[in-house]
Parts: structure tokens; sequence; C-alpha cells
């Protein structure tokens, strides 16, 4: 399979970036350390290039009905100008993606996840009502996330859009240096941050200009590496990973953004069987011991395997293992100690609160 590049690709080149593959794209996984990027953006400022991601046009009259029925948030609380996290379920109640959804000023933007855009756009096509239009933008659109405490600081300095004024799930359309973009104030870290919609022709120009003008602020490029790291501290599900067509949002600990009071959507009558009678539950594990858990580990509690690691790595900001995993909802209190199988060896761990790094600048 040839993989597809991102209109940056060059960049990360010409920026020491080592590639990988992604979602059908070639990526970088780093460009110094996974670390040294990781506090970059905890501390400074990072930016991502997030161009692999999808973006679906959704207008027309019926336009609000029908992402009503698709999706598990309740629109009725998007406005112009608004942002919503929310998710699309199978008639079963799995979790078919998670994406978030643009409420502009005649229609809807929804950006969905690299890995499932074929797949989401049959289900939406398959779904699609006769005053509804569907279309894929994914290619004409590029996506820069500037992530960190100093990235309104950057974007002050260069946008003519008022970012202080910007409430976080909000976004503004207006230029920087002269280019036209739309920015979002949301992320994937945990921090204070932005993301850069422009058409994918000036991708280039913009992604050079960030890096130039946020030298004084220490902006470095941060890869895929970073991005997992920083999203795993938040305890932010990765597709695939700790979420998926298996898995609904109660036991995903997403009811948050299901929202069975708005009336019917896809999934929510198998949803409310789920809700009383759930087996298994998503939880956070912090090592007690040096360990890193990795996805496939066992979880054990004496010595019975009550679930299954499905995210694990070394947190570079509490400098100790963490993971997601889901197990028994009967063994899923906080405080609870338990045992990771790494490698044949028992290591211990605690489940605890989510999330695991609390310091964030997310909402200042």
């Amino acid at each position: 399979m040839t993989l597809k590049k991102t209109p940056l690709f060059e960049e990360h080149i010409s920026n020491g970036g080592k590639i990988v593959e992604f979602a059908g794209y070639s990526l970088p996984i780093s460009y110094s350390s996974i670390s040294h990027e990781h506090n970059t953006v905890r501390e400074k400022v990072g930016i991502f290039d997030v161009s692999h991601m999808g973006e679906f046009i959704i207008s027309g009259p019926g336009s609000f009905n029908f992402l009503q029925k698709i999706t598990t948030n309740d629109l009725r609380k998007l406005d112009f100008g608004k942002a919503q996290y929310s998710l699309m379920l199978n008639d079963d109640g799995g979790i078919l993606d998670d994406l978030i959804i643009y409420k502009k000023q005649n229609d809807y933007l929804l950006v969905v996840n690299a890995s499932n855009r074929e797949k989401n756009l049959k289900w939406l096509k398959k779904n699609q009502e006769r005053n509804v239009l569907i279309k894929d933008i994914s290619e004409s659109i590029g996506l820069l996330a500037i992530q960190g405490p100093k990235s309104r600081k950057l974007l002050d300095k260069i946008s003519d859009v008022d970012i202080k004024k910007i409430p976080f799930y909000h976004f503004r359309y207006g230029f920087v240096k002269g280019i036209d973009v739309m920015i979002s104030r949301t992320g994937y870290t945990g921090e204070l941050g932005f993301e850069i919609y422009a058409k994918s022709k000036n991708l280039i120009e913009l992604w050079r200009i960030f890096l130039q003008v946020g030298k004084e602020f220490g902006i470095k490029p941060a890869g895929l590496g970073c991005r997992d790291t920083l999203r795993m501290e938040m305890r932010y599900h990765l597709y695939g990973l700790d979420i998926d067509e298996n898995t609904n949002p109660i036991e995903a600990g997403l009811s948050w953004a299901t929202k069975f009071n708005k009336g019917y959507f896809i999934g929510r009558d198998r949803l409310i069987n789920a809700h009383e009678n759930s087996q298994k539950k998503l939880i956070c594990i912090e090592m007690a011991e040096r360990a890193i858990p990795r996805s496939g580990n066992s979880i054990l509690l004496n010595n019975k395997i009550i679930g299954e690691v499905t995210s694990g790595t070394m947190s570079p900001s509490l400098k100790k293992g963490i993971c997601m995993g889901y197990v028994e909802s009967k063994n899923s209190q906080i405080g609870v100690s338990i045992c990771i199988d790494i490698r044949g060896k028992q290591k211990k761990g605690v489940i605890i609160d989510a999330p695991f790094y609390k310091n964030g600048s997310l909402l200042n």
C-alpha cells in the first residue's frame, strides 16, 4: 500500500522528522525526542501537523435532524461559532468514531479520525436523507495544532483575531499573516491550545510562519510520539485502542457526550440497556513500581485476570508508567491495587481518578 503524505511531508524531513506509518499516512513520530517535545508542549508551545484528519461538510435543510440522529451529543446546544465533541455509533451502540462537530454559519463541519474516514463516509451516506448534502473536503483542508501555555501569545502576535476572546470549544474566522484561517480553541494535549484550519495549498507557508515567529516562545515541531503521551496523561481516548466498535460510550466513560434526553439517535436503544448492565469499564492505572505497561498486557487482581491494557506508556510528566484499560465493572473502584503482567512478571499498580496529569493550562 502506498502511504499518503500531507502537504508538510518535505518540511518534516527537513526538520529531522523520523517518519512512520499512521492511519495510512507517512507522519513524523518525533523530531528530537518524544520526552523533549512532550515537555515543550507542557511548558512552552509545540506545533503538530494534523492534516491527516478527515473533514466532512454536512449541509442542507435537514442537516440538523440528520446529525441529531447520527451522533450522540445534543446539537441543540451548538450555536454558530461553537464546537462539540461527539460520537457516531453503530446499530448495536458500538463506537464507529469519535469526532468534533463545528457549527458554521450555514452548515456543519465534522472532523473525524483519518483511519475511519472512508468507513464514516459510507455510514453517513447509508443513513443520508434527501434534504442533506455530504461532502468530503479532507484533501483540500490542512490542519495545524498549536498547543501549549504560550500558544495564545503566539497567535495573538500573528493573527487579526482577538485570541483572548475565544472560549474553550469555540472558533473564529480570521487571518494569520494574511492567510485565511479558522482558529479553533481545541486540542488533544490538556494544555491551552488552538487548531488552525486552512487551505492545503497555504499549509507550508503557515507552518514556516509559526516556526519563525514562535522562536521567541520556544516553539518546536512535535510528532505523533508526544501526541500520544500527552493525550494519555489526560485520559483522552485513541480510536482503535481505547474505543472501537466493540466498546460503547458507557463502558468508555463517555456518557457525558451521550445525551439520552435529546430523543432518538442510532444505537440509543442498546445503550439504555448497557447503562444499567455495564459489564466492563475503562480505568486509569498508575504504576507503583518501575514498569512500562503496553497495549495487550493483562490486568490482574489477586492473581486473576480482570481485564486488559488498551494504552500504556511512560509518562514524561509524572516519571512513571501509566495505562488505561478495561476491567470488570465490579473491580473498577478507585484506589484498588492491581498488577499488570509485563512479559510474564507481575508489576504493581493502583487504579486512580482521571486524568493522570492535573496541572495543564487547558482552561487558562
